[in-house]
């Protein structure tokens, strides 16, 4: 053969290969919108894809991943894998229309800006636990196993303490956070009885859902509202009494399934180890911290959050440098013990407390902000908020949302809510607060709480174990808005 002509055919062989990655998508495009004209290329609004084939192959996809997390008790898939593929099926989708029309770079912006949403919580959970592990490791929750039982409360007294302590605790910490600590106490007293385990998770989460309700930061919905200046920092607290009765309706209905028992006697004494208490006040400052450095300096709370984790990381290494003052080396240094720690030559190690961190729920959390994010690119949050707010009213559309929070999560959803900005007063601004923050109780993955405790009380706190009770937990919420409706109105 020639040797020009093979370069000739090399050459146009070589073109081809480099022009087939937008000629896929050219068709692929035609083939997913195949009604739709290329002139809206020249937009530079997002485009609206509600009633496109790719649109409903979305929500399709999303459905069925949904499914599959519903179903993680019997498949035993972890939960964060479909969505995860869900996400990068619908952001792939959107991403090869944008191409197509010349607007890759909304699609990117607007994928970048999910993802950021999602690293300000997946950094702020990862702290949470963080702390939660290290005081685990340091033997907190098991000394105060043994102080309750000690005490002699019964299964029913420690159900009421546990939700009460997360109602109360969560306007100051998160409600994430505070579900998180309660359910490591649950689990250290109620050990093998499941039965107490699951009701006592789903009084936690009610719990600290509502507690979160009435405080400006004791949700992320209500920074949102409070951020948007539609309700004034003190207008949270109008909340309180339709948040407290949203948590003790559903609570009292559960307390008689709670098991007419008392833990079991154990008569070991468990001591904490080095360095726990230092440990508590360093969480308890990370907090404030967090606090501080959103409602003084204006700043994402995850910054103090971070904050606090440099705490434990300098207290962890001063745990190592004293460490042979307080007690000799281990007589097996190459014994690694069950937290990850060769003997006690290794007092604390903080990166140990980082890997053993709920990571299937940070990566379902990931899972979910992108998939409801690219819905929401679609056109399908704005589509669904038009709807409520301009046909249906405010009243029915702030109790939809709250229904809505239960199946999708309570952030994208008051994002369209506060996008939108409805003409309403004060205490329709409070009902959609109240709603979102405690609607997302109606099922257990309708909150950060509730996907968070599914994760660790895995096998005992479940999708199916929470929804057998929410009929109590709806009931609770319809009384809450009735009293909210008749106090604030």
């Amino acid at each position: 053969m020639n040797p020009r002509c093979y370069l000739s055919q090399s050459s146009h062989i070589a073109t081809l290969l480099a022009k087939l990655p937008a000629l896929l998508a050219f068709f692929f495009s035609f083939w997913l919108f195949p009604g739709q004209a290329l002139a809206e290329g020249t937009s530079h609004t997002p485009l609206d894809l509600t009633h496109s084939t790719v649109g409903f192959a979305a929500i399709a996809v999303f459905l069925v991943a949904y499914l599959l997390v519903m179903a993680e008790e019997y498949t035993h898939l972890r939960k964060s894998k479909p969505v995860i593929i869900a996400a990068g099926i619908i952001w792939a989708m959107i991403g090869v229309v944008y191409m197509n029309h010349g607007m890759s770079e909304m699609a990117e912006h607007a994928v970048r800006h999910n993802l950021l949403e999602y690293a300000e919580l997946m950094l702020f959970l990862l702290v949470a636990m963080t702390y939660i592990n290290a005081m685990e490791e340091r033997g907190v929750f098991d000394a105060l196993r043994t102080w309750l039982i000690k005490k002699g409360f019964s299964f029913r007294t420690l159900f009421w303490l546990t939700g009460f302590l997360a109602f109360l605790i969560s306007p100051v910490a998160d409600n994430l956070t505070t579900a998180l600590l309660m359910c490591a106490v649950v689990l250290a007293v109620g050990g093998d009885n499941t039965r107490f385990v699951a009701i006592s998770c789903i009084n936690i989460v009610v719990g600290a859902n509502a507690g979160g309700a009435f405080s400006p930061f004791g949700d992320i919905t209500t920074l949102m509202v409070w951020q948007k200046g539609m309700v004034d920092f003190w207008g949270f607290f109008a909340l309180f009494v339709p948040a407290l009765v949203n948590f003790v309706v559903p609570a009292a209905i559960m307390h008689f399934s709670i098991p007419k028992e008392n833990p079991v006697a154990n008569t070991e004494h468990v001591s904490m180890r080095r360095g726990a208490t230092r440990i508590i006040i360093l969480f308890l400052l990370t907090i404030v911290t967090a606090v501080s450095f959103h409602n003084f300096l204006g700043l994402p709370p995850v910054i103090g959050m971070l904050t606090g984790l440099g705490y434990l990381q300098v207290f962890g290494y001063f745990l190592k440098k004293t460490a042979r003052k307080d007690q000799p080396p281990t007589h097996q240094p190459n014994h690694r013990d069950t937290n990850g720690t060769i003997g006690d030559v290794v007092a604390f190690d903080v990166f140990s407390k980082i890997a053993r961190a709920e990571w299937d729920t940070l990566l379902f959390f990931y899972g979910v902000v992108l998939c409801v994010g690219g819905l929401g690119f679609l056109g399908y949050l704005g589509l669904a908020s038009d709807l409520m707010y301009n046909q249906w009213g405010a009243t029915p559309a702030n109790i939809t949302v709250g229904i809505l929070s239960a199946i999708v999560d309570n952030i994208p959803v008051m994002f369209a809510v506060l996008t939108m900005q409805p003409d309403m007063n004060t205490a329709q601004w409070l009902l959609v607060t109240l709603t979102a923050g405690v609607g997302g109780s109606l099922l257990s993955i309708g909150s950060a709480a509730g996907v968070a405790l599914m994760g660790q009380a895995r096998g005992q706190y479940t999708f199916f174990s929470h929804l057998r009770w929410t009929p109590a937990i709806a009931l609770g919420y319809v009384a809450s808005i009735l009293v909210h409706m008749w106090i604030n109105f």
